[in-house]
């Protein structure tokens, strides 16, 4: 009997050094081992408690908005004339026997199909090359006019810019129909241009408009353009105009309702609202204390969290929130993430003392049963 509860005795002993020596699953790094590797003790990363001074120098994010280049373009009338449009032209002459374009006793003429080149040129007869673009028909009209006068008395010219004209802009991406559409005179504004393809199909939230022209691309926020008239700026031929979704996203790990990469679903996020995204604190596991935002902080914020001048380049910041503080909650709603953090939340300590408890039970019952077994077997035989 002694020899067995030894045996016993023994395994519980052995059990204890192997949970020792070897581990527990857990899901990452413990409260104390964050702070473990802090730069005070050592490590590579700054830990800091957040407040409402670290709110506010880490409250910078990154603004959407268009230039004043794009903000300044004057409304573009509708009849202005751009490279690509197809013009028609007609002309009376105010003689009968020999007009300078038709045939004899033809006093009017018609010119159909006149084509604007990529230079924004086009070909008269007996008026030569003339630069269109940029002119409403009436301006080239009486451009036209003068160019003839010379060789046929009074000449009547008539200009229209046929459907199907060069002043388009490009709407794609998430919108209703896709398209190339023509600057109308009820189109010829960012918002008119969007309704006019169906307006966009994604969630107003995360809609990101992007408008490309000249070369230089320019993002607004839909949200932020529905909302001030100041942002809806003149298009322009040849504008591309893409409605995407916002691809901004963090990383939620730990124990939290949901560990995965997660879009952000408005403009600004808090800490707070990213820990509600993910599903909250798991209350059987979470520690409210441990509650950390990994970020790698540009020198100029780092510096002014830190009080300091001297940093160089992006720095690993670890930002702690306490959600047991009197303050915990309000400092998580003011703190806000931005794309690319990981939002991680430690275990409780009595957790991974649960969990060695639980082993070493488990395992203390297995070789109870197994030295009962054997008990068993050695009455039955007689050994």
């Amino acid at each position: 009997m002694k020899v067995m509860r030894s045996r016993g005795a023994l395994a519980l002993t052995l059990v204890a050094v192997l949970l020792a020596s070897c581990g527990l699953p857990r899901s990452g790094p413990t409260r104390k081992e964050i702070f473990a590797g802090s730069v005070l003790e050592g490590g590579d990363a700054f830990v800091v408690s957040v407040n409402p001074r670290v709110t506010r120098a880490t409250s910078v994010m990154p603004a959407l908005g268009f230039s004043s280049g794009f903000l300044n373009a004057g409304v573009l009338a509708s009849d202005v004339i751009s490279p690509g449009d197809t013009l028609g032209m007609t002309i009376y002459e105010n003689v009968k026997d020999d007009p300078l374009l038709g045939n004899t006793g033809q006093r009017v003429s018609a010119l159909t199909q006149l084509q604007v080149d990529s230079k924004g040129f086009i070909f008269v007869p007996y008026a030569g090359r003339i630069k269109a673009a940029g002119l409403t028909p009436d301006a080239l009209r009486d451009v036209i006019t003068r160019k003839l006068d010379p060789q046929t008395p009074d000449p009547q010219v008539i200009v229209q810019r046929v459907a199907g004209n060069g002043s388009t802009v490009t709407v794609a991406g998430s919108v209703g129909a896709q398209g190339n559409y023509p600057i109308d005179a009820p189109t010829r504004t960012l918002t008119a241009m969007i309704a006019r393809a169906g307006g966009a199909t994604i969630p107003l939230p995360v809609a990101v408009v992007r408008v490309t022209r000249a070369g230089r691309s320019e993002k607004v926020w839909l949200q932020d353009l529905y909302s001030n008239p100041k942002l809806d700026i003149a298009l322009r031929p040849g504008d591309q105009v893409v409605i995407e979704q916002d691809t901004r996203s963090f990383v939620a790990l730990g124990a939290t309702g949901v560990q995965n990469k997660v879009p952000f679903q408005t403009q600004t996020l808090s800490a707070l609202e990213a820990i509600a995204t993910v599903g909250g604190l798991n209350s059987n596991i979470a520690d409210p204390k441990g509650v950390f935002v990994l970020r790698n902080e540009p020198a100029e914020i780092a510096n002014a969290v830190l009080g300091r001048t001297d940093l160089i380049g992006d720095q690993r910041m670890v930002y702690v929130l306490d959600l047991t503080r009197p303050t915990g909650m309000f400092e998580a709603r003011d703190f806000l993430i931005r794309a690319g953090d990981t939002v991680y939340v430690t275990e409780a300590p009595f957790v991974q003392w649960s969990k060695t408890i639980a082993a070493i039970t488990g395992s203390a019952s297995a070789a109870s049963t197994t030295t009962n077994a054997a008990n068993n077997v050695r009455s039955a035989t007689g050994l």
